[in-house]
């Protein structure tokens, strides 16, 4: 009943939020083009500012996601007062913080990449964490983002000013996303036990459930009536190897003649999962920054002789298929627009991040703005008051 009130009185249409009735706030660091900020809204959690220091997300940021303001900021560099002075007077402040992701990836353990300053952007979240003590912090992040020390530390900060912490490593497709997307989730509350929802087993989608009912595509072709259905170009080689990939196959299924020498190399025959089609009876895998470009993973186009479209990209990661990356004056650039998409939080993970903070903050009195005072101006300030 509580959580039900709560929602009610947070949320209104197309997004915005009633500013002086706010029971819960949420201020999203790290936010790129929305994803995470979308998927909360969307649950009924809003969300007053998104900061980032890319500026290139500041129009689909603030754009699809009316009452939010983009602050293009280094959070290195971000102060608490200015985020204590977004969040106002809300009773429940949430902070949201999905710091880079590629220092941690499988891919970046192949180089050197400890003591570059992606690195310490999780430490700057948990000096943020320290001096707000926000009631509710949320993270998302790639798997391996556990087997690090910073990982441990912040948790570790976490634990010591009174939060209790939950932390799984989930797929995004157990929750409706259509791509298999493994992801660290984290939530923490100074208000007692918290975890991400179950999921729920009729979720499931696959990339025909999402993709088919898009206009046809050639490389290089792009939709009159969506600038962003655009896909690009194939080389003559690449055009003939994507006429014999087979869904969900690799380049292992073709003519010897089409094999690159890489892959022809004993060195090269363990790297399968590239120049590769989506099935369309499957969530789609992973996708990454580049998965624009057929020969970067299994992205090409189950059907049609291309690699996903931009807007197939943005889909595949939940975003509405109306979501707008870049104003209609401004051109196409697939290097941009993959970034964007290729690292944004899946709109159905914050979405379900979402309605498992509605669902918590409803087990709990909700606290006054004059007790919120109170409890940042009293002696001690590292337990929620609201439990007493």
């Amino acid at each position: 009943m509580v959580a039900a009130e709560m929602k009610s009185r947070t949320a209104t249409t197309n997004g915005r939020t009633k500013q002086p009735e706010q029971v819960v706030t949420c201020v999203d660091l790290f936010c790129g083009a929305g994803g995470l900020t979308h998927g909360l809204i969307s649950a009924g959690v809003p969300v007053v500012a998104g900061v980032d220091l890319d500026g290139a997300c500041r129009h689909p940021y603030e754009f699809n996601n009316p009452g939010t303001a983009f602050h293009a900021r280094d959070v290195a560099k971000l102060k608490a007062s200015e985020i204590e002075t977004w969040f106002g007077d809300a009773s429940i402040r949430v902070l949201a913080g999905c710091a880079p992701c590629q220092p941690f990836s499988s891919y970046a353990q192949r180089y050197d990449t400890v003591g570059t300053e992606r690195w310490g952007l999780l430490n700057h979240f948990a000096r943020l964490v320290e001096e707000i003590e926000p009631d509710i912090v949320t993270m998302e992040n790639v798997p391996n983002v556990t087997k690090h020390e910073v990982f441990d530390d912040f948790v570790a900060t976490l634990k010591r000013h009174g939060y209790e912490v939950w932390c799984e490593v989930v797929d995004s497709s157990d929750y409706g996303l259509p791509q298999r997307r493994r992801r660290t989730v984290l939530l923490a509350s100074l208000h007692g036990p918290i975890g991400l929802r179950v999921p729920d087993s009729s979720a499931a989608k696959t990339v025909a459930d999402v993709l088919k009912r898009l206009p046809p595509l050639r490389h290089g072709g792009s939709d009159k009536n969506d600038p962003l259905h655009t896909a690009s170009s194939l080389s003559p080689l690449n055009l003939e190897r994507i006429k014999v990939s087979k869904p969900g196959g690799s380049w292992r299924d073709w003519p010897e003649h089409l094999i690159a020498k890489c892959h022809r190399k004993k060195t090269g025959k363990t790297y399968p999962g590239v120049y590769g089609r989506m099935k369309w009876d499957e969530p789609a895998p992973t996708l990454t920054t580049q998965f624009f470009g057929f020969g970067n993973g299994r992205f090409g186009h189950p059907s049609q002789a291309r690699g996903l479209s931009l807007r197939e990209g943005a889909i595949l990661q939940g975003f509405p298929e109306t979501y707008s990356f870049v104003p209609d004056d401004k051109p196409i650039q697939f290097k941009v627009l993959g970034r964007l998409i290729g690292n944004a939080v899946p709109v159905e993970l914050g979405r379900v991040i979402g309605e498992s903070i509605i669902e918590h903050v409803g087990q709990f009195p909700l606290p006054s703005a004059n007790q919120r005072r109170r409890k940042r101006n009293g002696p001690e300030h590292t337990r929620s008051t609201v439990l007493s």
